[in-house]
């Protein structure tokens, strides 16, 4: 297994440890995050304008559509720190 995988399999166990709430915009940072590291590009139709979490997590995700795996991953690595550290 690669150091950027264990990094990043290290910082999904680690995220939950956090002791403030880090926020809708940087909970939707981390999932796009995630989702791209670990499905690749977004899929699948945009969810109703009634399905507001739904719709957020998707158009989260697309903003980052083409972004390599790899990429994803030290993405998210960073954003965790980020969210330990506040």
């Amino acid at each position: 297994m690669s150091d950027l995988k264990k990094q990043f399999e290290k910082a999904t166990k680690d995220v939950t440890k956090a002791k403030n709430d880090p926020g809708n915009d940087m909970k939707l940072r981390l999932y796009a995050h995630f989702k791209q590291a670990t499905e690749g590009d977004v899929a699948g139709d945009k969810p109703g304008f009634t399905d507001f979490v739904g719709r957020a997590k998707y158009d989260a995700w697309a903003k980052i559509k083409g972004l390599s795996k790899d990429d994803a991953m030290k993405a998210y690595v960073k954003l965790v720190e980020r969210v330990l550290r506040d």
